[in-house]
């Protein structure tokens, strides 16, 4: 499963619900509540969940793997929970955020518990 932008970006590629929420908060668009909440559930994930650039520091590197997408993996549930409040966000900010769910979304190039880092099938 995963939570991304339906248009691409000037790369080319679909960012996740925590790149748009944390690209608005760049911008000093959230309210202090919206960024309260992004903070905390932000620091909660890094507590929580492992960023795949530990383990691997080319996983998302552009020129290697300029399409590299993180999905969450079924089981995943207890990390899923905290997105409705992304999502709430970028709604509030009229930012759309789709949905995706398959079986097969792409060539694998990291994997952990909770996640699959993939290239993208063309």
């Amino acid at each position: 499963m995963r939570f991304q932008s339906p248009a691409p970006n000037g790369r080319g590629t679909y960012p996740g619900v925590f790149g748009l929420v944390n690209s608005l908060a760049e911008q000093g668009l959230l309210s202090d509540e919206e960024e309260a909440f992004r903070r905390e559930n932000n620091a909660w994930y890094e507590a929580n969940f492992t960023d795949p650039t530990t383990v691997d520091p080319d996983v998302y590197r552009r020129d290697v793997n300029p399409t590299a997408a993180a999905w969450f993996k079924a089981s995943a549930a207890r990390l899923v929970e905290r997105v409705p409040g992304y999502l709430a966000i970028l709604a509030a900010h009229d930012v759309e955020c789709v949905r995706l769910e398959s079986a097969d979304p792409g060539r694998i190039i990291y994997e952990d518990d909770d996640q699959v880092v993939v290239v993208p099938h063309v």
